[in-house]
C-alpha cells in the first residue's frame, strides 16, 4: 500500500483528533515524540495527515495521551478505516485523489463548463471523452475507468450512503457532439432521468446569458457532513488537479458558484431545456 492510498479525508479527521488529544494531555510535539520513539518531524507529519498512520502508532499515542474506553476503540477503528484501499482499486485504478474525496463527501456542488459532469455521464459519453486524451490506456484500463465512473453514480440513488449533487452546466456542453449525435441524445436523456432524482439538482446556464463568472475549467465544492472535515474546492485542469481547503479559497469558490447560479435556469426550466435538446 502506498502512502497515498486509503481515505485521505478519514486520515485528516484522525490526524486532527490525535493532535487535539496530544494538546489536551499537555504535551508539546517535542515532549510527546520521544515518549513514542518518534522523531519530532515524524509526529508532525502524522498530525498533518502527510503519511498513512499505522494502527500500532495510534494505539501507542492513545496510551501516551491516557485515552481509553470507547474513545480508544473509536480512534483505532478510524485508523483501520483510513488505511483501507479505496474501492476504485477493484477497477484497476491507482491513486485518484478526487474519487477518494468524493467517496467521503455527503454533498457535491459542481460547476461544469465544457462537458457533462462525471456523475451524470453515460458510459458511451465517458468513453468518447477519454479517447482523445493523450494518456496511454489499454482498452481494459479505459473500461475500468468507465465502470468506476458508473459506480460513482450509484450514490445518487443510495439510501445507505447517499450523495447530494447540485450542478450548474453551461448549455454549450449540452450542444457539444461528444461521441456523435446518438451518444449525445442518449446522454441528454440520461441527464433528464437523473435530474428527477431527489438527490440531484440541475441548473443549466443558458447561452443567452453571454459573459458570466464561471472559469473555463469549472470546479467542485465538496462537503463532508458528520465527518467534521471542512469543505474543500477541487479544480481539474490540463496539467493536473488542485484541491483547496483554506477558508478564503473555498469562500471564493462558493461565491463564484452562487453568482453563476443566479444567472442559470431553475431546475424545472433546466429539465425542460434538456428534454427539448434531446428531441432535437
Amino acid at each position: 500500500m502506498t502512502r497515498h492510498e486509503g481515505s485521505m479525508i478519514r486520515r485528516r479527521v484522525l490526524a486532527r483528533q490525535l493532535k487535539l488529544l496530544r494538546e489536551q494531555s499537555g504535551l508539546t510535539l517535542e515532549q510527546a515524540a520521544p515518549k513514542l520513539d518518534f522523531s519530532v518531524s515524524k509526529l508532525s507529519r502524522i498530525e498533518n495527515a502527510q503519511v498513512l498512520i499505522d494502527v500500532h502508532w495510534v494505539k501507542s499515542m492513545l496510551d501516551v495521551y491516557d485515552v481509553g474506553g470507547a474513545r480508544w476503540t473509536e480512534l483505532v477503528d478510524l485508523a483501520r478505516e483510513a488505511n483501507q484501499p479505496g474501492w476504485w482499486r477493484a477497477y484497476g485504478l491507482g491513486n485518484n485523489s478526487y474519487i477518494a474525496f468524493e467517496t467521503e463527501a455527503s454533498r457535491v456542488h459542481e460547476l461544469s463548463v465544457t462537458y457533462v459532469p462525471g456523475l451524470l455521464q453515460t458510459a458511451d459519453y465517458a468513453r468518447a471523452l477519454m479517447r482523445p486524451v493523450p494518456l496511454r490506456r489499454t482498452a481494459e484500463q479505459m473500461e475500468g475507468e468507465v465502470a468506476a465512473r458508473m459506480y460513482r453514480q450509484q450514490r445518487l440513488t443510495s439510501t445507505e450512503n447517499p450523495l447530494e449533487f447540485v450542478t450548474v452546466i453551461d448549455e454549450s456542453a449540452l450542444h457539444r457532439l461528444v461521441g456523435g449525435p446518438d451518444v449525445r441524445r442518449g446522454q441528454l436523456g440520461h441527464i433528464a432521468a437523473l435530474a428527477e432524482l431527489d438527490a440531484v439538482t440541475l441548473h443549466v446556464l443558458p447561452i443567452s446569458v453571454g459573459a458570466h463568472a464561471a472559469p473555463p475549467s469549472g470546479f467542485l465544492i465538496l462537503s463532508f457532513g458528520d465527518l467534521g472535515e471542512p469543505d474543500m474546492a477541487y479544480v481539474e485542469h490540463t496539467l493536473g488537479a488542485l484541491s483547496l481547503d483554506k477558508d478564503g479559497d473555498v469562500a471564493r469558490a462558493r461565491l463564484t458558484f452562487e453568482r453563476v447560479l443566479s444567472d442559470a435556469l431553475d431546475p424545472a426550466e433546466s429539465l425542460a431545456l434538456v428534454r427539448r435538446l434531446a428531441r432535437s
